[in-house]
Parts: C-alpha cells; structure tokens; sequence
C-alpha cells in the first residue's frame, strides 16, 4: 500500500500571529452611512415643509454625527461582548434612534419612548435571536 509523502510548507516554520483588530472598510463606512441616513431623516423630519434654516442643518449635522459615533462604538466592542449584552446594545440603540426621531414630529415623550422601547424590545429580541442561532 503506498502512502502519502508530507512536504515541507513554504516560507518557514513561524507561525502567523493574527491581527487581534482587523480593520476593515465597512467598520468605517456603514457608521457613517447610517449617520447620513439618520441626519437627513431627522432635517426632513423636523423642517416638516417649512424653509431650511441654519439650525435645521446644525441639527442633522448633530444627529447624523451622534449616531455614527454611537454605531461605530458598539461595531468597535460588539465582539467582546456575549451574545445577551450585544443584543440588548442593538436594541437600545435602536429604541434610542427611533424614539428621537418620532419625536421630532412633534410628538409626546411618553408617544416617542413606547414607540422606541417596543422597536428596541423586538430589535434585542431579533439579535439575541441571531446571536444563539448563528454561534458555533
């Protein structure tokens, strides 16, 4: 019975430490994407047909950079985090966006955080259902 030889791999015996933090495009682009997304909605939103002013801008701007900021924070430690606590972040910054900006159209508080906790409760609900069906 013949067996197989073992050849020698190239480049060496050393073996490759991996990069314990990757740095890939989408951890940078997908925040900021979001963050122009949600700072044209919240202009859109509050401008509500009038003329566009100064502190309409200021205010998307504001928004826009808040939640990129935000999203790019939890994208920085969600691999850190058990699969319980990552959801419950996705759910709140969730049910944080929401709840803001239903309430830029001129709506109540108590209107805007039911809106934003029943979003962010089926959002954490959602996740931590990928979390357990997904993992190894």
């Amino acid at each position: 019975m013949a067996t197989h030889a073992t050849l020698p791999r190239r480049g060496g015996t050393r073996a490759r430490t991996p990069d314990r933090h990757p740095h890939h495009a989408i951890g940078w682009w997908l925040p900021a994407v979001l963050g122009v997304i949600v700072g044209f909605w919240a202009f859109y939103i509050h401008r509500d047909g009038g003329p566009t002013t100064g502190g309409l801008i200021w205010l998307g701007v504001a928004s826009g950079v808040a939640f990129a900021v935000l999203c790019f924070a939890l994208g920085r430690v969600q691999g850190r985090l058990p699969a319980e606590p990552r959801a419950a972040a996705y759910g709140a910054v969730t049910a944080i966006v929401i709840g803001y900006l239903f309430s830029l159209h001129h709506h109540s508080v108590l209107s805007s955080a039911v809106l934003g906790l029943g979003v962010g409760a089926g959002v954490t609900v959602y996740a931590f259902y990928l979390a357990h069906t997904r993992s190894p």
